[in-house]
């Protein structure tokens, strides 16, 4: 098994703007879920091509 190249065990880092704290992890989290939300809405939907049946 591949071992982790960073220590998980430790406080996370938060980041503060005014009154909005949020930390680092979730930061990732929120912005991958942005990133496959538009993705979702731009890819189109796989369709089944008609063969002239």
């Amino acid at each position: 098994m591949v071992s982790l190249a960073l220590s998980l065990n430790g406080p996370a880092k938060f980041i503060t703007w005014g009154f909005i704290s949020v930390s680092v992890p979730n930061l990732i989290m929120i912005g991958l879920i942005i990133v496959f939300f538009a993705l979702a809405l731009v890819l189109p939907f796989p369709s089944h091509k008609q063969d002239g049946k």
